[in-house]
């Protein structure tokens, strides 16, 4: 079932973006951490902008290919640190895997098929 138009996935877009950019803050993220989640915050605000739905600016990337985007995005933030080596640090490993099964939730519930009004 999906329950999640286009409109509420930009909603949801942008909370993510600042979500990584607070979580540095707020969970007391090293390095490494710090510097994925700062980098991820722009890369998602700048797919958010390029997309073609109520939010995008620039509408260069299909709604339906910024929905593989996140594809893959969910299951890699699951990864992460296991693959970057940050797998030890408790609260890091926890905020990327649980950002990685929102985004895929958010995934399964959105409507990239629906036609994109804005």
């Amino acid at each position: 079932m999906k329950v999640i138009s286009p409109r509420m996935h930009g909603y949801l877009d942008f909370l993510t973006v600042i979500l990584f950019l607070l979580a540095p803050a707020i969970f007391g993220l090293s390095d490494l951490p710090t510097l994925l989640a700062y980098s991820l915050a722009v890369i998602h605000l700048i797919v958010t902008l390029a997309s073609d739905f109520p939010f995008g600016i620039v509408k260069i990337i299909p709604f339906t290919v910024h929905g593989w985007i996140e594809r893959v995005v969910g299951p890699t933030l699951i990864a992460v640190p296991f693959i970057l080596g940050f797998s030890d640090e408790e609260t890091a490993r926890n905020f990327y895997m649980a950002a990685g099964v929102v985004i895929i939730l958010v995934g399964v519930l959105t409507d990239y098929q629906t036609q994109v009004k804005d």
